[in-house]
């Protein structure tokens, strides 16, 4: 006993944070794929990635990080590995970076080439937005924006985001920019009055705006300054003087009613727009009505977002009807809108006049089984092209899947498909996965998480993607699948032309989780018998 109590030694516990688990590792890449394929200053310098090309960078770089971490991590065994946390975030950034400022592979086009505007070389971009948000005064401005006094100098592009300009600040950039605005052509001044009180950012806006006025711009970013009305009269001097825009983005800018019939009243003319983006904004059904006429007036429209804005039916269905002038679209992004169903038959109309279209984003609309079953119908006929196709969060259940996989099956240029945050089940998800099986070649995405799936549902979508080349990512988390049910998944992927290491995390999955049986679904109109025997076939044949 004596000798037991003296061998004894207290045990100690401790945190590790090293090594990551592998569903934080694909997280990461999930993330830096995004951020490299995504719009930004350094894409407009450099090019941007397609989603191909910055996944397998993103891939690369988290292995390299990893790995360099990891042997950092070996060194200091001791330790709780948050030495090699902050090794594998910085390098991460570092390498981001490096790749973000090569550009995209010369071999690779843009996904959508929306603007035909060619590259510019680097001295003519002049960019003060890296590193952490800073306010500026006086003395600071008159060193960072010293370049731009030198006689002869070549800026075309200016980006003063993430630098929060007082009045003194203000003050010196004024005479600066009036004095090199007749060779600017892009002017993005987003964010560039965070954390001011109201009275000195609307002072900074009219003294920019006093400067600018007159500038031949081809693309002007007002985003993320909490414009409201006032901020949108604030650059009324720049806004009037505006003929020749090709793009324009107002997002997150506190975008009223008011301030949208300001815009809509402001810009002289948008005949030459080519992209018009609104998101984050609290425009309503009413501001919906002043963006329509901005639509309107713009033919030539390529790109138009208008994303969280809070627009419901009435306002839905004034933007449906106004972008069906806008016969050039390649890109719309509706998501996240009050539309409802009868919204969204409007758009169905809508989207047979549009047949450019490359990308359509329409997930969290309300549309329901009857407005989602309108679109798809409307884009089997007219958008085979499409190459994304969003529609999560949208009440969809198996009583769309024909119409809906019948769309799909014209659509063989697909590269992304979102049907997240629906009620699929696996009824559902056979009729689609087999529309998915034949063809689609170019299918790089499929998120089908959140939809009720259980083991034969899961099955279905990876037989559908398991032998399709380039295949990047499928997601099927938040879902009912047993743990059989993955391992059969995955034992379907190894087995395929793709790896394991294409499906996504599981981490929100419940295995012991049952799809609730809809009482709702036996009410509805439809008789689903035919329907119902199909499924059951559908679901034999996959078994066997």
């Amino acid at each position: 006993m004596d000798s037991t109590k003296q061998d004894f030694q207290p045990r100690t516990f401790s945190i590790k944070l090293w090594p990551p688990s592998e569903s934080t590792r694909l997280m990461l890449v999930e993330r830096m794929t995004k951020n490299l394929s995504t719009e930004s200053i350094f894409s407009r310098k450099y090019g941007l990635l397609g989603k191909e090309e910055a996944h397998d960078n993103a891939k690369r770089i988290e292995e390299v990080c990893f790995a360099s971490a990891d042997e950092h991590f070996k060194e200091e065994p001791d330790g709780d590995g948050s030495s090699a946390v902050q090794l594998y975030a910085k390098e991460t950034s570092k390498l981001m970076l490096e790749v973000l400022k090569r550009g995209p592979r010369t071999t690779v086009e843009q996904e959508v080439p929306v603007a035909d505007t060619p590259l510019e070389p680097a001295d003519s971009v002049f960019d003060i937005s890296g590193g952490k948000r800073a306010f500026i005064e006086a003395d600071e401005a008159k060193e960072l924006l010293s370049p731009l006094t030198k006689p002869g100098n070549a800026y075309k592009r200016i980006c003063f985001s993430n630098r929060s300009f007082g009045i003194g600040a203000a003050n010196v950039a004024g005479p600066i920019l009036e004095s090199i605005k007749k060779q600017l052509t892009e002017v993005d001044i987003s964010d560039f009055v965070a954390g001011r009180p109201e009275d000195e950012a609307l002072d900074v806006m009219r003294i920019f705006s006093k400067a600018l006025e007159g500038a031949v711009l081809r693309y002007l970013n007002i985003s993320d300054n909490a414009l409201g009305e006032k901020g949108v009269r604030a650059f009324e001097e720049l806004l009037k003087s505006q003929d020749n825009l090709e793009e324009l983005y107002v997002m997150n800018d506190g975008i009223s009613e008011e301030a949208a019939q300001a815009l809509s009243e402001l810009i002289p003319s948008t005949e030459k727009l080519k992209i018009l983006h609104f998101h984050n904004n609290m425009t309503g059904d009413e501001g919906a009505m002043f963006i329509a006429e901005m639509v309107k007036r713009s033919p030539n429209l390529e790109s138009f977002r208008c994303s969280a804005t809070r627009i419901g039916s009435d306002g839905g269905v004034a933007l449906a009807e106004a972008l069906g002038t806008c016969t050039r679209l390649k890109k719309l992004d509706l998501r996240d809108n009050l539309f409802g169903v009868e919204a969204g038959l409007a758009l169905s109309k809508t989207l047979s006049k549009l047949p450019d279209l490359v990308e359509l984003y329409l997930s969290d609309l309300n549309l329901e089984n009857k407005g989602t079953v309108a679109i798809v119908n409307t884009l089997k006929q007219s958008a085979p092209q499409l190459e994304v196709l969003e529609m999560a969060g949208n009440e969809i259940n198996a009583k769309a899947s024909q119409a809906l996989a019948e769309c799909l099956t014209a659509m063989q240029s697909l590269k992304k498909l979102t049907l997240a945050e629906n009620e699929l089940k696996d009824d559902g998800a056979v009729v689609i996965a087999k529309s998915l099986e034949d063809g689609h070649q170019d299918l790089k995405e499929l998120d089908v998480s959140t939809n009720m799936l259980q083991r034969v549902g899961a099955r279905c979508f990876a037989q559908a993607i398991a032998n399709k080349p380039g295949f990047v990512q499928l997601n099927i988390n938040g879902n009912f699948i047993s743990d059989e049910g993955i391992d059969e998944v995955k034992d379907i992927l190894k087995s395929g032309e793709n790896s394991v290491e294409v499906l996504g995390p599981l981490d929100e999955n419940d295995p012991e989780g049952e799809a609730e049986d809809d009482e709702e679904e036996e009410e509805e109109e439809e008789d689903d018998g035919e329907l119902d025997s199909k499924l059951q076939s559908l679901k034999v044949e996959q078994d066997d």
